[in-house]
């Protein structure tokens, strides 16, 4: 049993790459615009420290809780939980990548340097060199196109 609760986690966690990735193309750039906007906007521009694009860390949030509870009170579905742990899992992650590392919103780690990394980076600034909500790319986090791999050098020749 506890090989197919680690399998449930694991599936989850890549699952919700998938969920972010639909997420933030369709909805976020989509009709959800109006709380992602400001993400997109240069940080000279942005007042204090949180941003209207936050309110998205709520609502991954509430399937992780609701999957908490449920799989907690009832015992037949105690494999719930487990999805539950593997949001929660992903969402640590999305953060530590996402707002520790790419947009140092905290500053507890500055720069990793191998070529997974520097892909993030390259990919996740490609995403963000479009300020409007059309016409975006990138909208993953983890799995990156193996264009963002190239050096500069190497993807101008």
């Amino acid at each position: 049993m506890v090989f197919l609760y680690i399998a449930i986690v694991l599936a989850t966690v890549l699952g919700m790459e998938f969920v972010a990735w639909f997420a933030h193309k369709y909805l976020m750039h989509g009709w959800l615009w109006i709380w992602h906007e400001d993400h997109h906007k240069p940080h000279y521009e942005k007042e204090g420290f949180f941003e209207k694009n936050d309110l998205f860390f709520l609502v991954f949030a509430l399937p992780s809780m609701t999957c908490y509870i449920i799989g907690s009170l009832f015992m037949d579905y105690r494999w719930v939980l487990f999805i539950g742990i593997g949001i929660s899992i992903y969402g640590l992650i999305y953060f530590l990548i996402h707002d520790v590392y790419i947009h140092q919103r905290f500053k507890w780690f500055r720069q990793l340097d191998n070529k997974y990394s520097r892909a993030i980076l390259r990919a996740h600034g490609a995403h963000h060199a479009k300020t409007q909500k059309e016409d975006g790319e990138s909208f993953g986090l983890l799995i990156v196109n193996p264009k963002y791999f190239q050096g500069r050098k190497q993807s101008q020749s």
